[in-house]
């Protein structure tokens, strides 16, 4: 008899500890791990607090008296005629005889190393081009030494078709723009792009910027080439540690700073304001 009464009890303890687990598994937050490809925060609330805090931290890179120039190079820049540059154009340590620009292509001043380069507009000035690519050089190793990106690896390395949110993005292999994508924020932010290898858009593929964002904000640094196809159009400072070629109408707002050469083909560059 006293078991009978005993097991109506346990019963009942049974199911408010059930009840208890239950609960408490209801109001625990999900957990989603991160991607290979993208990175992802453990909740909706932690992701939009966390992207505040890392854009509200991302500062630009200091390009130092780079910032005054369209294109720099330090191994040569060949042109097929008619490109339209706007803003400086220079060449360091190589000497000026590797500028193939011709002046009514440059809307600004084009520096050499010594008296060699397009006449009658190049200037002379090895010490400011000395300066410009050190500086060249110090951004480059700023950009690449930022930590914990935001994104990484998005899109396996394909982005196509993606709105670019600000942030320090990185992919550790290279980077393909096959398609048109949009990158979207305020005038005061900042995206950084780190490519471990090339960086190749596609003919006719178009970078476009919305909600005010602007291209002197925007840095690609890559360790490999920049390839920007036929009638393509870029947006944004390319910090080069080999080569930027662009192909035949190709055009960029931005800057093309190179630690080798950059190859023009009637092209349409316009250092952001």
């Amino acid at each position: 008899m006293k078991l009978v009464k005993v097991m109506p009890i346990v019963a009942m303890l049974l199911v408010g500890v059930m009840s208890s687990c239950s609960t408490d598994m209801d109001s625990a937050e999900p957990v989603v791990a991160n991607s290979t490809y993208e990175a992802t925060t453990t909740t909706a609330a932690k992701q939009s607090t966390d992207a505040q805090s890392k854009d509200s931290q991302l500062q630009g890179v200091n390009l130092g008296v780079a910032e005054n120039f369209a294109i720099i190079s330090k191994t040569g820049i060949t042109d097929v005629y008619k490109s339209d540059v706007t803003g400086d154009v220079g060449a360091s340590p190589i000497t000026g005889a590797a500028i193939l620009l011709k002046c009514n292509e440059v809307t600004g001043t084009i520096y050499t190393v010594d008296a060699a380069g397009p006449l009658p507009c190049r200037v002379t000035n090895a010490s400011r081009l000395t300066t410009a690519v050190g500086d060249m050089q110090t951004a480059y190793t700023d950009a690449a030494g930022r930590s914990n990106p935001d994104f990484l690896n998005l899109g396996a390395g394909s982005i196509g078709g993606k709105t670019l949110t600000p942030g320090l993005y990185t992919w550790t292999s290279d980077l393909l723009i096959p398609t048109d994508i949009t990158i979207s924020g305020s005038s005061t932010d900042v995206w950084i792009f780190q490519v471990a290898g090339n960086l190749d858009m596609s003919a006719t593929v178009r970078i476009t910027l919305a909600g005010g964002a602007q291209a002197k904000n925007i840095f690609w640094q890559t360790a490999g080439a920049v390839t920007l196809g036929t009638t393509s159009h870029f947006e944004g400072n390319i910090l080069s540690q080999t080569g930027i070629n662009l192909k035949t109408g190709a055009s960029i707002n931005g800057r093309m700073l190179a630690q080798t050469a950059v190859t023009l083909q009637m092209n349409t560059v316009n250092k952001p304001q």
